[in-house]
């Protein structure tokens, strides 16, 4: 077994049993002293509880190897477990926020007893030593979901001492506390399970990678011998750790295929050893002695300056023939304003006013 999954197991195991314990204590003393925040700061321990459950059964598919129905793996397991731990989290907030409601409309109030203080107090040490253990493990195996609930016992920090302190205001100053207090702990339960939505939808539908790596690719690339430019650069991730990437290298077009080839080939080894990423690279021959492509392509630059922010040219290349046919792409970021077609449209212009030249215009968001 892989000494970071066993490690990750053995805390998320843990972290299981102790909200489950934390969990029982809270709803025991919620419902024996009629406290409705500490019945939902139970609740919580008990949705974490499940979400540790779900995380072990998840880790344990995403270790799982690659096989013929999933030649990537299983690693995105993680992100479906999230989804699904947040919809339960959503489902216990509302239930226990319209509980919390009827109470503060009703004005019933219930006191606390001293032991109740103890169970509270123990929770926030038990969490505090929770968050240390999920951080440390985290840290030293690079998980995701470990981080995620280091986060999570953290927060429960927080809600628990709200409910502590709803406590001591209904006892000592005679505020009725606890009702609202079951409300902020709803709403904060809430806000955790629509930020785990959103950050495993996001995953799952593909998020722009980490732009560090995408530095460090373009890097690696840059360093062969020849690579003369690199666009095109687009990495894939099928969950963590489990990373693909696809470049076009430009590199002299007079030189051997072979040797382009072994260079090439000596890129996509040194980033698998680099970064774990799988890397393809295709070639994109320039012919450097074009000088009449050289200069349409500088005088093309020049004219659709400012056309669009961060608009960039490569891949440029003269097919000659009956007539003369500029083929190039045209790379442009995702929040442009401008439509691909505006932005072709206006480019083969600018190439038409340059001469007796055909655009081949590729518009592509980078």
């Amino acid at each position: 077994m892989d000494k970071s999954y066993a490690a990750q197991t053995r805390m998320s195991a843990a972290g299981m049993a102790c909200n489950f314990l934390l969990a029982a204590g809270k709803i025991a003393a919620g419902l024996l002293t009629g406290l409705l925040s500490v019945v939902a700061d139970g609740i919580n321990n008990l949705s974490d509880c499940g979400s540790s459950a779900v995380a072990l059964i998840s880790l344990r598919v995403a270790n799982k190897p690659a096989d013929k129905e999933h030649p990537y793996g299983h690693r995105r397991a993680e992100y479906v477990a999230s989804m699904c731990i947040a919809f339960l989290v959503l489902v216990l907030a509302v239930e226990l926020a319209r509980e919390s409601v009827e109470k503060v409309i009703a004005g019933t109030e219930s006191v606390a007893v001293w032991w109740v203080y103890l169970v509270l107090g123990a929770s926030v040490l038990v969490k505090a030593g929770m968050f240390a253990g999920y951080r440390i493990v985290a840290k030293r195996t690079d998980c995701d979901p470990l981080r995620a609930a280091a986060t999570d016992s953290a927060c429960d920090c927080i809600a628990t001492l709200a409910v502590l302190a709803g406590a001591l205001l209904t006892q000592f100053a005679s505020i009725s506390a606890d009702g609202w207090a079951g409300i902020l702990v709803a709403l904060f339960i809430g806000w955790q399970g629509v930020k785990l939505l959103l950050d495993a939808g996001s995953k799952l539908l593909g998020q722009a990678p980490d732009a560090a790596l995408v530095e460090k690719l373009r890097t690696i690339l840059l360093s062969g011998e020849g690579v003369l430019g690199v666009h095109d650069l687009r990495v894939y991730e099928y969950g963590k750790g489990v990373t693909f990437a696809t470049a076009h290298a430009e590199m002299d077009a007079s030189l051997p295929a072979l040797s382009s080839h072994a260079v090439l080939d000596g890129l996509e080894k040194k980033v698998r050893a680099e970064t774990g990423v799988e890397m393809t690279l295709h070639l994109d021959p320039v012919v450097l002695g074009d000088e009449e492509a050289k200069e349409l392509e500088e005088r093309l630059r020049a004219a659709v300056e400012g056309m669009a922010e961060d608009m960039d040219l490569h891949d440029f290349r003269l097919v000659r023939g009956a007539t003369k046919k500029a083929v190039f792409e045209v790379g442009i970021p995702f929040d442009c304003p401008v439509s691909d077609d505006e932005i072709a449209s206006s480019v083969s212009r600018a190439v038409r006013l340059l001469g007796d030249y055909e655009p081949a215009v590729t518009v592509e968001r980078e």
